[in-house]
């Protein structure tokens, strides 16, 4: 990706309001996120992982609970960035779900912290919540599955 790509894309986030902006090309992945100083920008090179290694570096799912649902009908609420997982808009506040609640597209699930930026994460669904993979006040990954919901 050339210089002038990455400025062109920093304007439109610009022009846009936007405060992230994440692409994959030709085995590049490239991260722009942008707070109150100037826009971060990281490019990682893509390393392809062997089909066995990925399914063993896999963090191991947990059982499901008894009644916990038709697991055809989930989907994974999953991470949009790397940062670290809140529950709660406070300590001494309640969950924002709970397991066995309904949600709907516009619910808050939890909270993402990156960069000292409170990012909220909504269900984007109506559903059950079945599962809440992380604990309170961890850090998660990109891609890292936060939730799984049944789909009504």
């Amino acid at each position: 990706m050339e210089l002038d790509e990455v400025k062109q894309i920093i304007e439109l986030m610009d022009a846009n309001n936007l405060s992230e902006f994440e692409l994959e090309r030709e085995g590049v992945r490239i991260m722009i996120k942008k707070g109150i100083q100037a826009p971060i920008i990281q490019t990682v090179q893509a390393v392809p992982q062997p089909v066995a290694a990925a399914a063993e570096s896999k963090p191991a799912s947990p059982a499901p609970a008894a009644g916990a649902g038709d697991e055809s009908r989930c989907v994974e609420i999953k991470a949009p960035f790397v940062g670290t997982f809140y529950r709660a808009p406070s300590p001494e506040s309640e969950p924002f779900v709970t397991e066995g609640q309904e949600v709907n597209p516009d619910t808050v699930l939890c909270i993402l912290e990156a960069m000292k930026v409170m990012n909220e994460i909504k269900a984007e669904t109506h559903g059950t919540v079945r599962a809440i993979l992380v604990e309170n006040a961890h850090a998660v990954q990109f891609g890292q599955p936060l939730f799984r919901i049944e789909k009504i």
